[in-house]
């Protein structure tokens, strides 16, 4: 029988991107599609970097890495709530997509399959980026199943809507124009949260405002509250809507709590966030994604562990669901 080194056969697809890494708080790794089904919720990793839009390579390909490796010293218990999410629920890891550096057809369509057996099994997919591009992949492959019919939180410090950036469609500043022209997307069921600062294109104000979606600043979140702030959010995310999708990009927090990820000041605090996402859990979310964190841009990894501990908040939203449904 003959055999031969993977690098001489470049249409392989490796099982598995990092090894040595621990799974997702120490959860059940998972290998084949059939055997999600027993489990609650799975996690997700793309380790993937699309066209750089400023700079160059920002090691955001490492994150799902570098959460899982932070997440081993945390639990389902929040005290906010003073619930043991694992009490409520199960969960396992899926481990990653198969990516390819500037192939965004086959790293893409990688996405949308694994993520489709996550949500073709019943399971609540937690996702790890990589940058922002995946959003539109993920979000459309639920739209796929949910046609016109899906609700959008977008956690950011930018719109993420801009037409093209040159000829790439599909870079992460351009995720969300996308969406807008998918056909199986209503625009004005997104709804763009923590937007601010001098990191955005007029341009983008005016994509969202020409279809449809919804802007809520970083101002009026402080000027109004985090609490009257979501309300309104998901009043319009979840209009006439039968699933909701969760997406948070790091720099949608103040960049004295994002050391390692885009800094962008005058943001929101990793409590404000972390509240919002707990509450579109607990209104019925179904899906969640953190995006945008460099490690190897500091020590520490507090974008990490930020994230590590958003998906808990999202998790934790969905027990306390639970169990206001058995009352």
């Amino acid at each position: 029988m003959e055999t031969r080194p993977i690098i001489y056969a470049p249409d392989n697809k490796p099982v598995e991107v990092y090894s040595g890494v621990p799974s997702f708080l120490g959860l059940p790794v998972i290998k084949e599609k059939e055997d999600l089904r027993p489990y609650d919720f799975a996690v997700l990793g793309v380790p993937w970097e699309g066209g750089c839009t400023y700079g160059g390579y920002s090691s955001c390909v490492l994150a799902p890495k570098t959460i899982r490796d932070v997440s081993t010293r945390y639990s389902g218990y929040l005290a906010d709530y003073d619930i043991d999410s694992f009490d409520i629920l199960t969960g396992c890891d899926y481990g990653d997509t198969v990516v390819q550096n500037g192939n965004y057809e086959l790293s893409f369509n990688s996405i949308r399959e694994k993520y489709n057996d996550i949500i073709e099994g019943g399971q609540i997919p937690i996702v790890f980026g990589g940058d922002h591009s995946i959003a539109y992949p993920l979000i459309q492959t639920l739209a796929k199943k949910h046609k016109k019919k899906v609700g959008v939180i977008h956690f950011d410090a930018h719109l993420d809507n801009y037409p093209a950036f040159g000829d790439d469609l599909y870079s992460r500043c351009s995720p969300f124009n996308r969406l807008y022209q998918d056909q199986n997307m209503d625009p004005t069921k997104i709804v763009h949260i923590g937007i601010r600062g001098a990191r955005n294109h007029p341009r983008e104000r005016k994509e969202a405002t020409k279809y449809g979606a919804h802007v809520i600043t970083t101002r009026e979140i402080k000027e109004n509250g985090y609490k009257n702030s979501i309300k309104k959010a998901l009043e319009f995310a979840k209009n006439g809507t039968d699933v909701l999708y969760v997406t948070v990009c790091s720099d949608v927090l103040d960049g004295a709590s994002n050391p390692q990820g885009p800094i962008d000041p005058c943001g929101l605090t990793s409590f404000e966030v972390a509240m919002m996402i707990n509450e579109c859990a607990y209104q019925g979310a179904c899906s969640f994604d953190f995006v945008e964190t460099y490690p190897e841009t500091g020590g520490a990894h507090i974008s990490a562990h930020t994230g590590a501990c958003f998906a808990l908040y999202f998790i934790n939203g969905i027990a306390r669901k639970r169990i206001s449904g058995r009352k």
